[in-house]
Protein backbone atom coordinates (compact mmCIF):
# COMPACT_ATOMS: atom_id res chain seq x y z
CA UNK A 1 0.00 0.00 0.00
CA UNK A 2 0.98 3.51 -1.01
CA UNK A 3 1.89 6.22 1.96
CA UNK A 4 0.97 9.68 0.47
CA UNK A 5 4.30 12.03 0.46
CA UNK A 6 1.87 15.16 0.91
CA UNK A 7 2.27 17.67 3.57
CA UNK A 8 -0.70 18.36 4.83
CA UNK A 9 -2.79 21.13 6.87
CA UNK A 10 -5.73 19.07 8.70
CA UNK A 11 -8.61 20.61 10.57
CA UNK A 12 -10.25 18.17 13.14
CA UNK A 13 -14.05 18.47 13.64
CA UNK A 14 -15.03 18.80 17.45
CA UNK A 15 -16.13 15.29 17.73
CA UNK A 16 -14.23 12.06 16.15
CA UNK A 17 -14.59 12.44 12.37
CA UNK A 18 -17.02 10.21 10.71
CA UNK A 19 -16.23 12.11 7.10
CA UNK A 20 -13.39 13.60 4.90
CA UNK A 21 -12.68 16.38 2.82
CA UNK A 22 -9.48 16.61 0.88
CA UNK A 23 -9.39 20.04 -0.56
CA UNK A 24 -6.57 20.82 -3.52
CA UNK A 25 -5.41 23.79 -4.17
CA UNK A 26 -4.77 25.83 -7.36
CA UNK A 27 -1.32 26.16 -9.07
CA UNK A 28 1.37 28.54 -7.22
CA UNK A 29 -0.72 28.18 -3.72
CA UNK A 30 -0.78 25.90 -1.15
CA UNK A 31 -2.75 23.81 1.29
CA UNK A 32 -3.48 27.36 3.18
CA UNK A 33 -5.01 29.09 0.45
CA UNK A 34 -8.81 27.24 1.38
CA UNK A 35 -8.50 26.35 4.86
CA UNK A 36 -10.48 29.70 5.34
CA UNK A 37 -13.22 28.77 3.19
CA UNK A 38 -14.15 25.67 6.25
CA UNK A 39 -16.14 27.91 8.89
CA UNK A 40 -17.71 30.00 5.50
CA UNK A 41 -19.42 27.28 4.72
CA UNK A 42 -21.49 26.86 7.81
CA UNK A 43 -21.45 23.46 7.93
CA UNK A 44 -22.98 21.49 11.23
CA UNK A 45 -21.22 20.11 13.89
CA UNK A 46 -22.62 16.54 14.19
CA UNK A 47 -21.54 15.97 10.34
CA UNK A 48 -17.79 15.48 12.23
CA UNK A 49 -15.81 16.20 8.60
CA UNK A 50 -12.05 16.08 8.56
CA UNK A 51 -10.86 18.68 6.35
CA UNK A 52 -7.55 17.96 4.77
CA UNK A 53 -5.43 20.44 2.45
CA UNK A 54 -2.97 18.73 1.06
CA UNK A 55 0.59 20.98 -0.47
CA UNK A 56 1.54 20.14 -3.53
CA UNK A 57 5.10 19.88 -4.30
CA UNK A 58 7.31 22.47 -6.16
CA UNK A 59 8.24 21.53 -9.56
CA UNK A 60 9.20 23.84 -12.54
CA UNK A 61 6.07 24.62 -14.05
CA UNK A 62 6.30 25.56 -18.54
CA UNK A 63 3.93 27.81 -18.26
CA UNK A 64 5.72 29.91 -15.69
CA UNK A 65 8.34 30.20 -18.28
CA UNK A 66 10.36 26.56 -16.40
CA UNK A 67 10.36 28.60 -12.87
CA UNK A 68 9.90 26.32 -9.96
CA UNK A 69 6.38 26.80 -7.82
CA UNK A 70 4.30 24.44 -6.24
CA UNK A 71 1.95 22.09 -8.61
CA UNK A 72 0.00 19.34 -9.14
CA UNK A 73 1.19 18.41 -12.57
CA UNK A 74 3.13 20.40 -15.45
CA UNK A 75 0.97 23.03 -17.48
CA UNK A 76 2.23 23.49 -21.30
CA UNK A 77 -0.91 26.24 -22.26
CA UNK A 78 -4.34 26.04 -21.01
CA UNK A 79 -6.51 25.42 -24.47
CA UNK A 80 -8.44 22.22 -25.54
CA UNK A 81 -5.09 21.39 -27.63
CA UNK A 82 -2.61 22.12 -24.81
CA UNK A 83 -0.16 18.97 -24.44
CA UNK A 84 -1.12 17.61 -20.74
CA UNK A 85 1.58 16.03 -18.69
CA UNK A 86 -0.10 12.85 -18.20
CA UNK A 87 2.56 11.57 -16.35
CA UNK A 88 2.23 14.24 -13.71
CA UNK A 89 -1.37 13.85 -13.29
CA UNK A 90 -1.10 9.85 -12.34
CA UNK A 91 1.77 10.53 -10.00
CA UNK A 92 -0.78 12.96 -8.30
CA UNK A 93 -3.47 10.61 -8.59
CA UNK A 94 -1.72 8.26 -6.55
CA UNK A 95 -0.65 10.14 -4.14
CA UNK A 96 -4.52 11.58 -3.11
CA UNK A 97 -5.50 8.11 -3.75
CA UNK A 98 -2.98 7.17 -0.76
CA UNK A 99 -4.88 9.56 1.49
CA UNK A 100 -8.12 8.29 0.50
CA UNK A 101 -6.57 4.83 1.83
CA UNK A 102 -5.78 6.05 5.01
CA UNK A 103 -9.00 7.73 5.52
CA UNK A 104 -10.48 4.24 4.75
CA UNK A 105 -7.73 2.66 6.93
CA UNK A 106 -8.79 4.90 9.79
CA UNK A 107 -12.78 3.68 9.67
CA UNK A 108 -14.22 6.54 7.20
CA UNK A 109 -16.20 4.93 4.64
CA UNK A 110 -15.45 5.88 1.04
CA UNK A 111 -19.24 7.13 0.69
CA UNK A 112 -18.34 9.59 3.05
CA UNK A 113 -14.90 10.98 1.64
CA UNK A 114 -15.10 14.10 -0.69
CA UNK A 115 -12.73 15.25 -2.90
CA UNK A 116 -12.87 19.02 -4.07
CA UNK A 117 -10.13 21.64 -5.67
CA UNK A 118 -9.77 24.46 -7.26
CA UNK A 119 -8.18 24.96 -10.59
CA UNK A 120 -5.24 23.17 -11.40
CA UNK A 121 -6.37 21.45 -7.88
CA UNK A 122 -10.06 21.07 -8.89
CA UNK A 123 -8.76 18.97 -12.57
CA UNK A 124 -7.02 16.73 -10.55
CA UNK A 125 -10.28 16.17 -7.86
CA UNK A 126 -11.79 15.60 -11.30
CA UNK A 127 -9.21 12.81 -12.34
CA UNK A 128 -8.72 11.14 -9.02
CA UNK A 129 -12.33 11.21 -7.82
CA UNK A 130 -13.93 9.21 -11.17
CA UNK A 131 -10.84 7.07 -11.49
CA UNK A 132 -12.05 5.59 -7.77
CA UNK A 133 -12.54 1.98 -7.22
CA UNK A 134 -15.16 2.69 -4.54
CA UNK A 135 -17.72 5.47 -4.84
CA UNK A 136 -16.85 8.65 -2.93
CA UNK A 137 -19.25 11.17 -1.59
CA UNK A 138 -19.00 13.71 -4.33
CA UNK A 139 -16.55 15.72 -5.84
CA UNK A 140 -15.94 19.60 -6.03
CA UNK A 141 -14.59 20.86 -9.13
CA UNK A 142 -13.98 25.03 -8.94
CA UNK A 143 -13.15 27.30 -12.04
CA UNK A 144 -11.41 23.95 -13.76
CA UNK A 145 -11.59 21.21 -16.60
CA UNK A 146 -11.50 17.70 -17.39
CA UNK A 147 -7.64 16.40 -18.06
CA UNK A 148 -6.63 14.25 -20.02
CA UNK A 149 -10.15 13.73 -21.12
CA UNK A 150 -9.85 11.38 -23.85
CA UNK A 151 -7.79 9.11 -22.66
CA UNK A 152 -9.25 7.56 -19.80
CA UNK A 153 -12.68 8.32 -18.95
CA UNK A 154 -14.77 5.90 -20.96
CA UNK A 155 -13.41 3.15 -19.48
CA UNK A 156 -12.58 4.16 -15.83
CA UNK A 157 -16.04 5.85 -15.21
CA UNK A 158 -18.53 3.49 -14.76
CA UNK A 159 -18.43 3.06 -10.65
CA UNK A 160 -18.32 6.76 -9.86
CA UNK A 161 -21.32 7.65 -12.60
CA UNK A 162 -23.77 8.24 -9.78
CA UNK A 163 -20.86 9.90 -7.64
CA UNK A 164 -22.22 14.03 -7.18
CA UNK A 165 -20.37 16.39 -8.76
CA UNK A 166 -20.58 20.06 -7.89
CA UNK A 167 -18.74 22.09 -10.92
CA UNK A 168 -18.27 26.19 -11.17
CA UNK A 169 -16.77 28.31 -13.15
CA UNK A 170 -16.35 32.17 -13.68
CA UNK A 171 -17.91 33.48 -16.36
CA UNK A 172 -14.48 36.04 -16.80
CA UNK A 173 -12.37 33.53 -16.07
CA UNK A 174 -8.74 34.99 -17.99
CA UNK A 175 -6.92 31.87 -16.58
CA UNK A 176 -9.20 28.68 -17.32
CA UNK A 177 -11.56 29.63 -20.07
CA UNK A 178 -14.82 29.42 -19.58
CA UNK A 179 -15.51 27.49 -22.19
CA UNK A 180 -13.18 24.61 -21.44
CA UNK A 181 -15.19 24.31 -17.79
CA UNK A 182 -18.26 23.85 -19.59
CA UNK A 183 -17.07 21.78 -22.27
CA UNK A 184 -15.63 19.69 -19.69
CA UNK A 185 -19.30 19.51 -17.82
CA UNK A 186 -20.57 18.67 -20.91
CA UNK A 187 -18.72 16.08 -21.30
CA UNK A 188 -19.59 14.11 -18.02
CA UNK A 189 -22.93 14.69 -19.06
CA UNK A 190 -23.02 12.90 -22.03
CA UNK A 191 -21.41 9.97 -20.09
CA UNK A 192 -24.18 10.51 -17.79
CA UNK A 193 -22.43 12.07 -14.47
CA UNK A 194 -24.76 14.18 -11.96
CA UNK A 195 -23.45 17.00 -12.86
CA UNK A 196 -24.45 20.32 -10.73
CA UNK A 197 -23.14 23.48 -12.84
CA UNK A 198 -23.28 27.13 -11.47
CA UNK A 199 -21.53 29.69 -12.83
CA UNK A 200 -21.12 33.57 -11.53
CA UNK A 201 -19.83 36.82 -12.76
CA UNK A 202 -16.49 36.30 -11.34
CA UNK A 203 -12.50 35.88 -12.62
CA UNK A 204 -10.81 33.46 -11.83
CA UNK A 205 -11.53 33.13 -7.87
CA UNK A 206 -14.34 31.72 -5.62
CA UNK A 207 -17.20 34.47 -4.56
CA UNK A 208 -19.56 34.60 -1.47
CA UNK A 209 -22.85 32.89 -3.35
CA UNK A 210 -20.28 30.18 -4.74
CA UNK A 211 -19.31 29.38 -0.98
CA UNK A 212 -22.84 29.59 0.18
CA UNK A 213 -23.99 26.82 -2.54
CA UNK A 214 -21.05 24.28 -2.33
CA UNK A 215 -22.17 24.92 1.74
CA UNK A 216 -26.15 23.53 0.81
CA UNK A 217 -24.62 21.12 -1.69
CA UNK A 218 -22.78 19.80 0.88
CA UNK A 219 -25.28 19.58 3.62
CA UNK A 220 -27.46 17.44 0.96
CA UNK A 221 -24.45 14.97 -0.26
CA UNK A 222 -23.06 14.13 3.10
CA UNK A 223 -25.61 13.16 5.04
Amino acid sequence: MQTSKLETLVIEPKTPAQRTIIWLHGLGADGYDFAGIVPELKLPDELAIRFIFPHAPVQPVTINAGMPMRAWFDVHGLTHDAKQDEAGIKATHQEITALITKERNQGIAADKILLAGFSQGGAIALYTGLTQTERLAGIIALSTFLPTQYFWIDKNITIQRDTPIFMAHGEFDPVVDFNLGKTSKDRLITLDCKVDWHTYPMPHSVCPQEIQDIGTWLRKVLI
